[in-house]
Parts: structure tokens; C-alpha cells; sequence
């Protein structure tokens, strides 16, 4: 169950006006029980060369970063992760507090809303929001 998708992953910080939205063509598919969707970054995100991997399970949702910038970023209200990000620039340790979790997907796609806490070390942490939606294309 390969699909194309179209994939808007819209960001935002608390007490930033802007907001960060890529859309972008991907692959929609389902393994095991989870379902993936997978995208490749442009210049525009600063990250081209790396390829982005969203893995959605009912309770759970991990963003997957392979390529120039590379990180596994876990968010799951029951505990909270903490993740290597790294860069071209160096490494960056992030703590991720997930404080929401709302994940509405299935065969067709979906949204996903996430509500975090984001902290990279000695640092106040970052109310952040995260908003993605997957359409497929038939």
C-alpha cells in the first residue's frame, strides 16, 4: 500500500509571529502496524540531502532524519525523550516533554497535532507546536 502523498508539516514556537509550513510530495505507506510517511528535504529547509521519515502509531509519532542532518525525535505523552540532534555544525542534545498528542490517521492519510516541550541543554525550553497533515494522491 504505496502511495504518493502530499505532506504539509507546519511548525511553530510560542511567542514567535512566524510560522515554518513545508509542503512537499512524499510516499504514504503502512508496515507492521504503523504507517510511515516519508519525504525528502529541499534547500529551503536548510537541510537538503537528508530524507524525513514520519512514523505514526496510534499513541505514539517519531520524526526520523537520515542524510546531512540526522535525529530521531520521539514524541509520546507517557515519557518524555531526549534526542542527538546532528548537523553539519555539530551535535545538539534536544529534550522533547510532549505535552499533546493528537494523531487522527489512516489509509487515506491524516493529521497530526503535537504539542511539546522542546529544551536543548542549559537552555529555557520552547512551547512548540507541530501540525501535519498527509493527503494521498490517487
Amino acid at each position: 500500500m504505496e502511495k504518493k502523498a502530499i505532506i504539509s508539516v507546519l511548525s511553530r514556537q510560542l511567542g514567535d509571529k512566524e510560522e515554518i509550513e513545508v509542503v512537499t510530495p512524499g510516499l504514504f505507506y503502512k508496515k507492521d502496524n504503523s504507517y510511515f510517511a516519508e519525504y525528502d528535504e529541499t534547500a529551503i529547509s536548510g537541510m537538503e540531502g537528508t530524507t524525513t521519515t514520519l512514523k505514526i502509531n496510534p499513541d505514539k509519532f517519531s520524526l526520523i532524519r537520515m542524510g546531512s542532518t540526522s535525529a530521531e525525535m520521539d514524541f509520546d505523552k507517557k515519557t518524555d525523550s531526549i534526542s542527538m540532534y546532528n548537523t553539519p555544525y555539530g551535535t545538539i542534545e534536544l529534550k522533547i516533554e510532549t505535552k499533546k498528542l493528537d494523531i487522527n490517521v489512516n489509509e487515506e492519510g491524516g493529521d497530526i497535532y503535537i504539542k511539546y516541550l522542546l529544551s536543548v541543554l542549559g537552555q529555557e525550553p520552547m512551547d512548540t507546536t507541530l501540525k501535519i497533515n498527509i493527503k494521498t494522491q490517487e
